[in-house]
């Protein structure tokens, strides 16, 4: 899970039923963490995210928030800076310690199809799921996957991560893409060899009603308990993107505005140039964390799948190929 990289909470708040599939996710670092974004596809809705560019003043972020609800379920971000404001967390810029401006960059996706018009995440919802950050947190069809889809199926809330020497990379991912996740002529998962998923992969077409997703976006983040640069985080987010392109065909199209962030908590040193290895030490090293990075995305976006229950009309994986839980 991403809360394997020390520092990094996850909370969840969704609804799902009674005209209602859509929810928020947070990933909180009470301590901070230095923070990048890269954003592919054509179809993106983001908050802070220019903040977050490497020459840019703020070094810090305190959260990250994911959401449905399309662009109206960037409002959810104002409850996670409500939540933070309240216990004094964020960027100073006052002489006491509440003032300060929380820093929560965003990102959504799309699935307003899944509820009923006007059923979508609000401030209600980030602040909900500050409430309920902790080291452990469930998967599948819950927070900002609640109302998610990927290709012809329900899509979720999926995460993963890998030791790398002595460092931690983990990753979460709001599975909702317009390219599919799983060949649809055997049922094996684009990612299957990324991981050992629990499942015995099925090999038969599945049967399928067509659907038409002409909106969508994956978003996520990767942490890493790694002291990194914002130049360095970077490079884990385009890491991470590789990982996305693994699980999904195709990926990063014009109908998806696909968002991945990096948050780097700073608990270890990269090696520097005084040992053995020189000035490669630390280039070699990042090397290493972000290979990592795309494998762990690459997992979480097929524990995403694999997690998800049906909602909002769309067919889970679980229930087109049962057998494969047997």
């Amino acid at each position: 899970m991403i809360t394997d990289v020390p520092g990094v909470l996850v909370g969840h708040h969704e609804r799902v039923g009674d005209g209602w599939a859509t929810g928020t996710t947070v990933v909180l670092v009470p301590e901070g963490a230095v923070g990048a974004v890269d954003q592919r596809g054509g179809a993106p809705g983001t908050r802070e995210t220019n903040l977050l560019e490497p020459e840019n003043l703020v070094q810090r972020v305190n959260a990250v928030c994911l959401s449905g609800g399309s662009a109206y379920g960037l409002a959810a971000a104002d409850g996670v800076m409500r939540w933070l404001a309240e216990r004094n967390q964020g960027f100073p810029v006052g002489t006491e310690p509440h003032e300060v401006v929380p820093i929560v960059p965003a990102a959504v996706l799309f699935d307003l199809p899944r509820s009923d018009w006007g059923n979508r995440p609000d401030a209600s919802f980030g602040y909900a799921a500050c409430e309920a950050a902790s080291g452990s947190f469930a998967q599948g069809t819950v927070g900002a996957g609640a109302g998610a889809a990927v290709g012809s199926l329900k899509g979720g809330i999926g995460s993963a991560s890998e030791v790398v020497g002595e460092f931690t990379v983990g990753a979460l991912a709001a599975v909702n893409a317009a390219g599919e996740a799983v060949d649809l002529a055997t049922g094996r998962a684009y990612a299957a060899d990324h991981g050992d998923f629990g499942v015995t992969w099925p090999s038969r077409p599945a049967d399928l009603p067509s659907r038409r997703t002409d909106l969508n976006t994956t978003i996520g983040v990767v942490a890493v308990d790694a002291a990194l640069s914002k130049a360095e985080a970077r490079r884990l987010a385009v890491a991470a993107q590789d990982g996305l392109a693994r699980a999904v065909r195709p990926a990063h199209t014009m109908f998806d505005g696909d968002t991945v962030f990096a948050l780097a908590t700073g608990a270890r040193e990269l090696p520097d140039a005084s040992g053995p290895f020189g000035a490669a030490a630390r280039p070699a090293a990042l090397d290493a964390l972000c290979s990592a990075a795309a494998r762990v995305f690459a997992r979480a976006m097929v524990h995403g799948l694999l997690a998800a229950t049906t909602a909002g009309g769309v067919p889970a994986y679980r229930d087109v190929w049962p057998e494969a839980f047997d």
